[in-house]
């Protein structure tokens, strides 16, 4: 076994979001830097990216915006007097599409690790102890270690596998296959109605499979916001999406070409007979054989990796970040700002995260967003609140686009006035709740948002007159 002699400042685990942000930031600041990273493309090619670029929200979007147009085409635009013939669905030439975006975009990191200097490694990485790691290369060339004065893990999570609905990626399928299904099911069944189930069934429906999701919890999306929550199942169920609450899933197996789900709910035992069933309940940080036993790497229960407030793990100059630790959500952009602060606290730099102005977003059509605190966590805790609600409805944008669903509702505190929360579901969330995000962090009350000229007609003059609520004026836009 050969070894690199240690003349990294900085290697990074992982070449997700959190990874090399936290890998470009690294160089950026003036220290010697390397990356290691074993993602391979369909093709067996390497692309960097991690997960959440080739199997997660930009793959999703990717599809979701297709699926939205071909939608809009059959449905939508009739509204507007637009009439479409002869449309036809090219399933395979969109999963082309996608996976084109995702190459360009994977290219797009493989340069700016050259032009930042970052030695690359496809291989992949076990910590044998601290600031050292044993690289076991992809293409099977001989073992090697390398050597660092700092280590940063940034190996993402992948799918939770179901003992009783083993993937076989042909009929059973994981949430990676399920974004590159090249014939469209007639009808499919998903395990789980969370984030990325939702997600999939968005895109999915929206291309004209029956689509069934069978949710174990009684209730629905219980990490949103629950007036939110209420208002998804009301509108995802009249899109068509055929939502099954209280539903566990015993049993899943091949029967001929189709799957045999079997379940139960408060009535009692179903079966469901469907042509692809797709398995999205869950994801586990990827710690498995990340670390030696003797690297005495802790973890927690759940595998999750123990870190504190600084990302630190318990091994001197090793840290984690994203998927791999419980300090916020499972989301690309908290990984990616826990890069960043992680390489500028290497580098002598003091910064901090606000996890309590992170946004959180399901890419849904229409999609839901939010920032803070909800209704149902601060009664619980007993604070005074007042709450300012809009819908978009009442916007004379989203009338002449014809997308009139949803809503905005802001939670500030009934005494001193600060932003609590801000909840959306409606088209465009995910970039409407960037608003709410700086006025928070800014320590905005709603009155500032009240006080705030905001351009009319626009979707998010919903936030303005959300806020007006709180002054129980009347509102500026005629309905």
């Amino acid at each position: 076994m050969s070894t690199i002699p240690p003349i990294y400042d900085v290697i990074v685990v992982g070449a997700g979001p959190a990874g090399y942000s936290s890998a470009i930031r690294c160089a950026q600041l003036g220290l010697r830097t390397a990356c290691v990273d074993h993602w391979r493309n369909k093709q067996g090619q390497r692309i960097l990216g991690g997960a959440h670029l080739n199997s997660g929200c930009v793959a999703s979007i990717t599809l979701l915006e297709s699926a939205r147009l071909y939608h809009a085409l059959n449905h939508d635009l009739k509204k507007h007097g637009i009439h479409a013939d002869n449309i036809s669905l090219d399933i395979a030439a969109m999963i082309q599409r996608k996976d084109s975006i995702i190459d360009a975009l994977g290219h797009k990191i493989t340069d700016l690790f050259k032009l930042h200097k970052i030695d690359s490694f496809h291989a992949t990485a076990k910590l044998i102890k601290p600031r050292q790691l044993h690289l076991t290369p992809i293409d099977g060339s001989e073992p090697y270690r390398l050597e660092g004065k700092h280590i940063i893990l940034a190996t993402g999570s992948s799918p939770i596998p179901l003992p009783y609905a083993k993937v076989d990626n042909e009929f059973i399928i994981d949430s990676f296959a399920a974004l590159n299904m090249t014939t469209l099911p007639k009808k499919l069944a998903i395990i789980g109605a969370g984030v990325i189930g939702l997600e999939l069934a968005a895109i999915w429906g929206r291309l004209g499979a029956h689509t069934v999701l069978l949710e174990a919890q009684e209730s629905f999306l219980s990490l949103p916001d629950q007036q939110i929550s209420r208002e998804a199942y009301r509108i995802y169920t009249q899109q068509g999406l055929d939502l099954r609450l209280g539903a566990r899933v015993t049993a899943a197996k091949k029967v001929g070409k189709k799957v045999q789900v079997e379940y139960q709910d408060q009535e009692g035992n179903h079966s469901l007979k469907v042509d692809r069933l797709i398995v999205a309940s869950g994801r586990k940080p990827n710690t498995e054989n990340l670390a030696a036993p003797e690297a005495s790497l802790l973890l927690d229960e759940n595998g999750y990796v123990h870190v504190d407030e600084n990302c630190r793990t318990n091994l001197p100059g090793v840290f984690a970040i994203g998927d791999l630790t419980v300090l916020g959500p499972m989301l690309a952009h908290k990984g990616i700002e826990e890069g960043v602060f992680v390489a500028e606290q290497i580098a002598g730099k003091h910064t901090a995260i606000h996890y309590d102005t992170l946004p959180s977003v399901i890419y849904t059509d229409p999609e839901i967003a939010w920032v803070g605190q909800t209704e149902q966590v601060l009664r619980a805790l007993g604070e005074p609140i007042k709450i300012g609600i809009f819908p978009f409805s009442a916007t004379s944008r989203a009338q002449a686009s014809g997308r009139t669903e949803g809503l905005v509702k802001i939670i500030a505190h009934a005494e001193s006035d600060a932003l609590l929360g801000v909840h959306i579901i409606g088209p465009k969330a995910s970039e409407l709740i960037a608003e709410a995000v700086l006025a928070m962090e800014f320590s905005a009350s709603s009155e500032d948002l009240a006080r705030t000229i905001h351009a009319h007609p626009t979707r998010s003059e919903a936030f303005h007159e959300a806020a007006l609520a709180f002054k129980k004026m009347l509102s500026h836009i005629p309905g």
